[in-house]
């Protein structure tokens, strides 16, 4: 990953479209995985895309279009998954948005993972969270949190490194032989 890399606005933008596009379907989702193209080379290839995509002026502020790739293995541990994916060059970026339970700091937790989903389930004080977080291949990075108790509020919580390992795998993914 780069040194100092931040994230920006564009990408922020990027990421808060993913996480209502994602929203529309509710929780309890799969895994998402999203490349981030270029907008203008996008409308290049496909100028029937046009009507579907953000406007002229849209594309000023925020460049990239999110294109959802094919469903994920369910109960996949997400650091795996983008272990095993390569980008070809055209892709500027990617993203992730999956679901998480989250847990108190002095929750215990057993060391098999089938027993621990299970303790994290069943845990009275646990959170349930949707993650989206994303990252360009210069390192630039942005992510959002939802807690599925404030479902509908309009604002989500903009969380650059909450996600840290996360946004290192999906940085990887760049690195990854295609």
């Amino acid at each position: 990953m780069t040194q100092g890399a931040v994230p920006d606005e564009p990408l922020l933008e990027v990421v808060r479209e993913i996480e209502r596009h994602i929203a529309v379907t509710g929780w309890d989702q799969p895994t998402r995985l999203f490349a981030l193209v270029d907008t203008g080379l996008l409308l290049a290839r496909e100028p029937t895309l046009a009507d579907q995509l953000a406007s002229s002026d849209d594309l000023a502020t925020v460049p990239w279009t999110p294109v959802e790739q094919e469903r994920l293995p369910p109960h996949t541990d997400p650091t795996q998954l983008l272990a095993g994916i390569g980008w070809p060059d055209d892709v500027v970026g990617a993203a992730l948005g999956l679901e998480m339970l989250l847990l108190p700091d002095d929750a215990v937790v057993p060391d098999d993972p089938v027993a621990a989903q299970q303790a994290a389930a069943a845990h009275p004080r646990r959170r349930e969270v949707r993650i989206v977080a994303a990252c360009l291949r210069d390192g630039t990075h942005s992510s959002v949190v939802r807690w599925r108790d404030h479902d509908h509020d309009e604002e989500v919580l903009q969380a650059p490194r909450l996600v840290g390992t996360l946004i290192d795998s999906l940085q990887r993914t760049f690195d990854a032989p295609r």
